[in-house]
């Protein structure tokens, strides 16, 4: 049960952090191909500060294929804190060498969290 209580303070934190770049539309800029690479060895190796660069490092995609679905009537917060739900999942679940590069990966991701939170996607 600890582990749940640690995963929901660790993914309010990264919450807060999104908002907060957000509001200022102040989003970093993606890593390079090389630090990308490195930085998802780490991850692999259990390395939690590379798994959080790599999210935040991403998140201006989020906010890039959210607006998809400004027309929706979902409330944009609403939709950006999804849409970090399916980076996470992406970066968790993304393997290298398969031929894919973690942004296309993660943009399929993203839309599909969109997707099935309005009812789309089902």
């Amino acid at each position: 049960m600890p582990g749940i209580f640690t995963a929901i303070a660790l993914f309010i934190k990264e919450l807060s952090l999104l908002v907060s770049y957000v509001k200022n539309n102040a989003f970093p800029q993606p890593l390079s191909e090389s630090d990308e690479a490195k930085h998802l060895k780490l991850m692999a190796e259990g390395d939690a500060r590379s798994r959080n660069l790599l999210i935040e490092h991403n998140l201006r995609l989020v906010a890039h294929i959210v607006k998809k679905f400004d027309n929706t009537g979902e409330d944009q917060e609403d939709l950006i804190s999804i849409g970090t739900i399916g980076l996470i999942k992406a970066i968790e679940s993304f393997q290298q060498g398969k031929g894919t590069k973690l942004a296309t990966f993660a943009a399929r991701c993203i839309e599909n969290e969109s997707l099935m939170s309005i009812g789309e996607y089902n």
